[in-house]
């Protein structure tokens, strides 16, 4: 089985000096492409590094993450720019998060819109970032139908009326991640109804660890308990819901 991790952070510190540790792991694991997203201008050198240094195997997203939002932010979209001929493969990863942010709401929209208008230019997907706005997110894609966007939903813990809602508005998948795994989760309802040519996996790592790993680091490694996760869910086998999520993965991204 080959697997496609469609959103992991090996710039981030977490991984120190043993990013390329992981990387073996992973390929171990049967994980041997990596999709890396970047949250600001700050990162972007990191993941063009690492991308450069695993070529054909590491694809660079670029975006402004809306926690990195604040005055002056167009000067971002002017960094992105000079990476526009260099591998991207999305951007992203951005969106909305008022969890933590809201006194940037307005911000963070016009960011989004920017982004998206920017994504279409380019002829790229987004990879969205989305915590407690989801009424404002749909507020922006509804300013933004005529862009013919597409792209997935990354982390998605949502519901499936959310997922059907967001096909009003393009080409969308869902990057189911390690929540699917948890105990209380309620995941695991949408994802048997979400067709699975519209999933994605991936593990956000370092963050979002699955069961039995939480507390520890995520790593692209556990991506096979993630699918496992899911085969259990659809009453399908390990090897069906790996195929597809990576033909998912390589249509949406054009890998």
């Amino acid at each position: 089985m080959r697997f496609i991790d469609t959103h992991v952070h090996f710039s981030d510190e977490a991984f120190g000096t043993d990013v390329d540790q992981a990387i073996a792991r992973a390929a171990e694991a049967g994980v041997d492409r990596f999709l890396l997203p970047d949250v600001d201008r700050r990162e972007r050198a990191g993941v063009f590094a690492l991308a450069a240094r695993y070529p054909g195997r590491a694809f660079p997203m670029a975006g402004l993450y809306p926690g990195s939002v604040g005055p002056g932010w167009e000067e971002e979209l002017a960094d992105m720019e000079t990476y526009r001929d260099r591998g991207l493969v999305a951007i992203g990863e951005i969106g909305l998060d008022y969890h933590y942010s809201a006194d940037t709401a307005d911000l963070q929209k016009a960011a989004l819109k920017a982004q998206l208008q920017l994504a279409a230019d380019w002829d790229l997907p987004v990879n969205i970032h989305l915590r407690d706005a989801t009424e404002d997110f749909f507020r922006v894609l509804e300013e933004c139908r005529h862009l013919g966007l597409r792209g997935n939903l990354h982390a998605f813990s949502g519901s499936y009326e959310t997922f059907v809602r967001i096909q009003r508005y393009g080409d969308w998948s869902v990057g189911i991640g390690g929540v699917v795994t948890f105990r209380n989760s309620r995941l695991p309802e949408a994802v048997q109804r979400i067709p699975l040519d519209r999933i994605l996996l991936e593990t956000d790592a370092p963050y979002l660890t699955p069961v039995p790993h939480r507390g520890e680091r995520n790593e692209s490694a556990y991506i096979p308990l993630i699918a496992g996760k899911i085969a259990q869910v659809k009453g399908l086998s390990p090897e069906e819901v790996a195929a597809a999520t990576t033909a998912n993965a390589e249509k949406l991204f054009r890998l």
